[in-house]
Order: C-alpha cells, then sequence, then structure tokens
C-alpha cells in the first residue's frame, strides 16, 4: 500500500536530485515551516546525502556562498521577502536559485519576484505539493489545533473564510502529492442542526474544488497517466459525529493516547525506563512512528490482544536470542553486555519491546483504577441507543447517576459520561444540566463544556414540554459476534466508518453526501462510479465486464478530510476500509482530538477571543532586520611584519677557567654519619 510519509520524501529527495545540472554541490535553504515539514519525514543527512554541501533557515544570518542555492520555502509574503533580501545586495548571497515551495506560489508574490532583481538568479521553480504533515502511511495532519477555534468559536467569523480557503490549499497538497484529481463530495448536516457551523463542509469543499481546478490548470501533466479508478474526496467536518471523541476506545492506540502521558510534538514520544546495556536503568523518551514495526502491528489490535502479541514475541524474541539470556551462566551476561555494545540493533529492539509492554500494561492498569469496564458499557449504551443486550436502556439515569457518586472516576470521566448522556436524550432541561454538574462535584467552567456542544450542532437545552421528538436516531450497532471477547466495548461504528462502507457498496445518500459537480456523475449508475466499480476515466481499457476490483488492480485511492479534528478511532476505521474493501484511505484533518484535548477546547469556546492564541492573532512576521544589514567588510589582511636585523653580537665575555685547583683536596664518600664531603687537612 501507498504510504504518505514516502510520498512526501520522495518528492522532496526526488526534486533535489533533477536539478540539472547534475552532480554540482550546492547549499539547501528552508524557512522554518518547510524545515518541519521536511525533517517530519527524514533526517537532515538524508539531504546532504545529494551532494548538498549545508542546511540552513533562510531567517538566519547567512554568509555569501559561491554556490548555487536549492530554496524549500513556504509561499508566504515574509519568506518571499527574505528571498529577496539574498539577492536584493551588492553582493548576492548565492549565484543562482532553485526555487521549490511547498504548495502553489500566489500570484502576488510571483510578481513580487518579478519585479525584483532575484529574477535574474532564478535557475528553475516548482511546486512540491507538500505543505501537509504525514503522521501514518495513511493520516495527515496540518498540525494547527487552533482551527478548531477558526471554524466554531462565536467571535471567529471573520477568519472563517480566509482559514477555510488555506485549509483548501493544503488538502489540494495532499491530492497532488497523491496524482489525484477526485470528484469530490461532502457532509450535509440533517436539516434539524441548525447550527451557525452546518454550512462548514460545503464552502469547504466548494473552495477545494476551486483550488484543484487552479492546480489542474497551471499544471498541465497532472493528473499523471494511471488506470487506478478515479480517487473520491470527502469533506466532512467534526459535527457529523459528536459522540466518538467522548467515548472509551480499547484498542491499543487509541486508549495509550487517552490513558497515559503520551507527549505530541515535532514527534510523539513517551517516558519509559529502559535497561541499559551496562545493566543500568535510565529513563528514555521513545519515539512512536511508523518505523515501530511492533507499534505498526499492534495499534489497532483490541489491548486484550495486543498484550497477548507482544508476550508472545517478545519471548520468542528471547527464545531467538538465547544464546545472550542465559541466566544460568555467568559468562552470558557479560556477553550481552558486549553483544549489546557491539549490535546497537539489538538494545534498540529490546528498548522497543519494553516500551510497548510498559504502555500496554500501564493502559490495563488505569483500566482497572478507573473502572472503565462499567463506564464503557454504559457508553456503548448510550451511544448506540441499544444495551450488551440488544435492547433500548432501560435505567439509562440511574446507572449514570451510580457512576457518578463513584470515587474512582475523574471529573473527565464524569464530565464525558454527562456529555454522552445529554447527546443521547437531544438535550436536558437546563436545571437537570446543573444539577448533574453539582452532584458530580464538578465547577462552573466544567459546565462551559456541556453548553459549548450547540455550537457543533447538537441541542443542550430544551423546555419542560418540548413536542419536538428525539432527534438521535437509535444508533445502528455492530452485529456481536460470539467469538470476539470485549465486543461489548466497542459496539460503537463511528459514523466516518458508516459513510465509507456505504461508499463502497455504492449505497452512500447523495442528500447526505453531495457531489460538488453532479453533473460528473453519469446517471442510472448510483455511486458506483463513485465507489471505483467503473473503470478509471483516465484508463483507456474496457473494463465492461468486471463488477468489482481485483486484488491485482491498481487501489482506488478515498481521501476523507475531517475539519475541526478527528479521532483515532476515525483513523483506524480508514485502514478497516482500505483492508476490507481493496482500496487506499487516507485520513487528513487539522489535529487529532482525544478526549482531554476536544474537552479543553470545547470549554475554550466560551472564553474571549483573546485567550485562545490564534496564529491570524499574533504580530505579523516581518523579515528579520540582519538579513537587511550589509554583510561585514573583511579586514584587510595586515602586511607581514619585516624581519628586524639582529642585534650587532656583543664582545664574547672571556670564559671562566674551572677551579681545578680548589676542588682538588674534595673527598666525596657515602658514609651516613660524615658528610656529604669534606675538605683535604693537608
Amino acid at each position: 500500500m501507498v504510504s504518505l510519509i514516502e510520498v512526501q520524501r520522495q518528492a522532496i529527495i526526488e526534486a533535489i536530485r533533477n536539478i540539472n545540472p547534475p552532480n554540482t554541490w550546492r547549499c539547501v535553504v528552508m524557512d522554518e515551516v518547510s524545515y518541519k515539514l521536511t525533517m517530519n519525514v527524514m533526517e537532515e543527512h538524508n539531504i546532504l546525502d545529494e551532494k548538498v554541501s549545508e542546511v540552513r533557515k533562510i531567517e538566519e544570518k547567512r554568509v555569501p556562498q559561491p554556490m548555487e542555492c536549492i530554496y524549500i520555502l513556504t509561499p508566504v509574503e515574509h519568506i518571499v521577502r527574505c528571498l529577496l533580501s539574498d539577492f536584493e545586495r551588492p553582493k548576492p548571497r548565492y549565484s543562482g536559485a532553485h526555487l521549490l515551495w511547498t504548495s502553489e506560489l500566489d500570484n502576488r508574490f510571483r510578481q513580487m519576484i518579478i519585479d525584483s532583481p532575484t529574477r535574474q538568479f532564478i535557475r528553475g521553480e516548482r511546486v512540491l505539493s507538500v505543505d501537509f504533515y504525514p503522521r501514518e502511511s495513511h493520516l495527515f495532519t496540518i498540525r494547527e489545533p487552533t482551527s478548531f477555534f477558526n471554524l466554531y468559536h462565536p467571535e471567529c467569523r471573520s477568519l472563517v473564510s480566509s482559514h477555510l480557503r488555506e485549509l483548501a490549499r493544503k488538502v489540494v497538497c495532499v491530492c497532488g502529492a497523491l496524482g489525484e484529481y477526485p470528484t469530490i463530495r461532502y457532509f450535509r448536516p440533517p436539516s434539524h442542526m441548525l447550527h451557525e457551523a452546518r454550512v462548514l463542509s460545503e464552502i469547504l469543499a466548494k473552495n477545494v474544488q476551486d483550488e484543484l481546478d487552479t492546480f489542474a490548470k497551471n499544471h498541465p501533466d497532472f493528473p499523471p497517466q494511471s488506470n487506478r479508478p478515479r480517487g473520491v474526496l470527502f469533506i466532512v467536518d467534526r459535527s457529523m459525529d459528536l459522540y466518538a471523541p467522548f467515548l472509551h476506545e480499547f484498542t491499543y492506540q487509541a486508549m495509550a493516547h487517552d490513558l497515559l502521558p503520551i507527549k505530541e510534538g515535532d514527534k510523539i514520544t513517551y517516558k519509559v525506563d529502559i535497561t541499559t546495556a551496562t545493566g543500568e536503568t535510565e529513563q528514555k523518551e521513545m519515539a512512536i512512528t511508523d518505523d515501530d514495526q511492533v507499534w505498526v502491528a499492534n495499534r489497532h489490535q483490541h489491548m486484550k490482544d495486543t498484550i497477548e502479541r507482544l508476550m508472545a514475541d517478545f519471548q520468542k524474541f528471547l527464545g531467538d536470542n538465547k544464546n545472550f539470556v542465559d541466566s544460568q551462566s555467568s559468562t552470558s551476561l557479560y556477553a550481552i553486555r558486549d553483544m549489546m555494545a557491539s549490535l546497537p540493533q539489538y538494545q534498540g529492539q529490546k528498548d522497543m519491546y519494553s516500551l510497548h509492554l510498559t504502555m500496554a500494561q500501564e493502559c490495563m492498569g488505569q483500566f482497572e483504577k478507573k473502572k472503565l469496564p462499567e463506564i464503557a458499557l454504559l457508553e456503548q449504551s448510550l451511544s448506540t441507543g441499544l444495551d450488551e443486550n440488544g435492547r433500548p436502556p432501560r435505567d439509562a439515569a440511574s446507572d449514570l447517576v451510580r457512576l457518578l457518586d463513584d470515587p474512582a472516576l475523574g471529573p473527565a470521566e464524569r464530565l464525558r459520561l454527562i456529555a454522552i448522556y445529554l447527546l443521547y436524550k437531544d438535550g436536558l432541561l437546563d436545571g437537570d444540566i446543573q444539577k448533574l454538574i453539582r452532584h458530580s462535584g464538578l465547577r462552573r467552567q466544567d459546565e462551559m463544556v456541556i453548553r459549548s456542544l450547540d455550537m457543533l450542532g447538537a441541542r443542550v437545552s430544551k423546555p419542560l414540554k418540548d413536542p419536538t421528538p428525539n432527534r438521535n436516531r437509535s444508533r445502528k450497532p455492530k452485529s456481536p459476534q460470539q467469538d470476539e471477547e470485549g465486543n461489548d466495548f466497542s459496539r460503537y461504528t463511528t459514523v466516518l466508518k458508516q459513510m465509507l462502507e456505504d461508499h463502497v457498496k455504492g449505497v452512500l445518500d447523495p442528500q447526505a453526501f453531495p457531489y460538488i459537480k453532479p453533473e460528473l456523475v453519469p446517471t442510472g449508475i448510483g455511486n458506483s462510479l463513485d465507489s471505483g466499480y467503473q473503470a478509471s476515466l483516465r484508463s483507456a481499457k474496457p473494463t465492461w465486464a468486471k463488477s468489482r476490483l481485483s486484488v491485482v488492480e491498481p487501489r482506488q485511492r478515498v481521501i476523507v478530510f475531517m475539519a475541526g479534528g478527528a479521532t483515532l478511532s476515525e483513523a483506524r476505521a480508514c485502514y478497516e476500509i482500505s483492508k476490507s474493501s481493496v482500496r487506499d484511505v487516507f485520513l487528513g484533518t487539522s489535529h487529532i482530538l482525544t478526549p482531554d484535548r476536544f474537552l479543553t477546547q470545547l470549554k475554550a469556546l466560551k472564553d474571549g477571543r483573546e485567550k485562545l492564541g490564534l496564529p491570524a492573532d499574533a504580530p505579523r512576521k516581518e523579515v528579520p532586520r540582519h538579513l537587511l544589514e550589509p554583510d561585514p567588510v573583511p579586514k584587510p589582511t595586515p602586511p607581514p611584519a619585516q624581519a628586524r636585523p639582529p642585534p650587532a653580537a656583543a664582545q664574547a665575555a672571556p670564559i671562566p677557567k674551572p677551579p681545578v685547583k680548589e676542588m682538588g683536596g674534595l673527598k666525596v664518600h657515602h658514609q651516613p654519619n660524615r658528610p656529604y664531603y669534606e675538605e683535604d687537612k693537608k
């Protein structure tokens, strides 16, 4: 299967490698953002291996170099001005410039370059379409958690239009990187959802279509020739499924991110105690990436299955290396230490197993401590509308109050339960909301989490005599399987997975998920073209006799972009559909939502805009002053000091004669009771 990480890595490396003339030493200059994009998929040495002398950042102070420079830049105004400053000076910093943009360059910025002296130094230009962060092989983000506020915060209405255009450009980058010119469908909320943000998906989808058409117009070779069925792009937003971010998940990846202090930054890391090659224990921050095969193999497994598999694999690993781990031999301990020192991959593999065994065991400790089995049963009953026996829950309110009284539940667990109960009831009386908050021992600001759900389309409060029927229809649970232990905790199927399953079957409702360009969909075949049953529009081979994709055919690519944040359970659904349907399904979003982050962001929807830390409210970035200063004039080399003539040799003084006569009377002996020497008394 194709990997977004590898696609982006190859795009950057091939662009550097194909610059003419080949086999020429050059330097590479990036900006702060493009450097993060690049280092997300490779190490700096991968670039240096391509006849690159050094990698620098354009914001840094740099001395002129007598060589050409490869610029990998983000197309924003202050970065373009930094580029211009390198050549608008008496002595340009480089002899030529090869421009590689992370996304399409705006015409206004292009004109700035054309009108400047920089133009004569440009040797080539190319758009890489890499302005996104692959997090996994089929999952990407744009690393912008504040996107949630831009879309849903009532004080950010003025930012919505520009932010949606920016999101559209990044989505088009993914399409460009994959070589896909997909048909576009979007989520249309039901008529009863009347929240202000209900048109987000439609507007974003239209912006993506416009940007995609422009991209195709500017790049005549897009899309590349392929016999792959035409791809599909779904544009949805967080309001499509409000249950998923609140529910406890019991697959390894989702559970670990929910319960453990996993750190998310440029890398995803977790601190764990590791036994070193010398036998000492030290705390180590270990990265969790797609290069970790243990993680990739287990992250979507149920936690119970994960622990059993980790234990079995670790025992097999020790068995395969039993000549190094024979505890009955004292000399083998030294052999282990020597081997670890000489074979670092052995220590790395051992550390990898230690990391995941520790994480899995700590998750299970939290599972028992927080009484998650009882919580999960109630969550699943409320979210699906059916209990584990397939009947509507009878005493949901009393079960809720009983759990809220349990001291084992922390504030976050109680708040999540109240939110799920509110969604299940399709709103509560204002008095009941306040009673539940007080009964749970929660604070006033915690109530803001519940109140903020109305901005995402949920009905929060309703009058005592409300004639409106419950808008939350009973959710269709997964069919219970007798051989699947723990199925009672995972009966809920995300809306995203239901959408993908219906798409694969060709029965996805065109009213709930309309096309941006319905005129491109042939009439009379339903969704069959869209779902990949028919031939690609780019293929000249007739495939009228085939009713479905076969394993040997190129896989159709389905891209889902969820504005406002996506959950790891939704990411898992994309992998599951990829495996079961012979398709490549990719999920993209502004940021990954864990339950704690979702609670925090919902609470902040009631804060003032000044507290949100939005990039749009940050001071405008300018060209660093040192880039505009003239290069320091090198100091002239002082002439070599003239050799001074040696001073006239002074008249040599007469050499005194040794006192032979005076020393002749001395006798030397070694008797201890006598002086070291004595004079002759003659």
